[in-house]
């Protein structure tokens, strides 16, 4: 049976940050500060500012650009009359050494809050957060280790 992907709804969480033509949703709770956002659009993503995110200083088109690009899932959007982010396919499953499990595709997640239907989204390894199954960057406070080595661009693991 093939799984619908996610709809608006399912990706709608966390607090609204609304402008014309597109609103974006900040989950705090799945966020482990990759910066992708503050990098790519600092203009939007300033943690300087009140609110952070403001999403009226730039073209909806780069706003949503930048926030597909937060890999954990903390960031969303939903355009004006517009279908919601398509999953990525196929679906990837990424190690970040000495952290979580990076997915994107058409997911669907068990929380103890019950099913959760994603497209990105960054996954636990250490089984210490306290939003599990997200990662909430409890590794880094307990220093824990996943045993990998950070691969070198070019790397070919011989």
């Amino acid at each position: 049976m093939t799984q619908l992907p996610p709809t608006a709804e399912d990706l709608a969480q966390g607090r609204a940050y609304v402008a014309p033509g597109v609103t974006v949703y900040y989950d705090a709770r799945r966020c482990v500060h990759v910066a992708n956002c503050v990098r790519g659009l600092p203009e939007v993503f300033d943690t300087a500012q009140r609110p952070w995110i403001q999403p009226w200083q730039a073209p909806a088109e780069r706003v949503v650009a930048v926030v597909r690009t937060c890999p954990t899932g903390a960031l969303h959007y939903a355009l004006e009359a517009s279908e919601p982010e398509r999953p990525a396919d196929p679906t990837t499953v990424r190690p970040i050494p000495d952290g979580p499990l990076v997915v994107s595709g058409n997911l669907s997640l068990q929380t103890p809050g019950g099913e959760v239907r994603e497209v990105r989204a960054a996954l636990c390894r250490c089984g210490a957060s306290g939003n599990k199954p997200f990662c909430d960057g409890t590794h880094l406070k307990i220093g824990w280790k996943s045993g990998e080595a950070p691969t070198v661009s070019g790397e070919t693991g011989r």
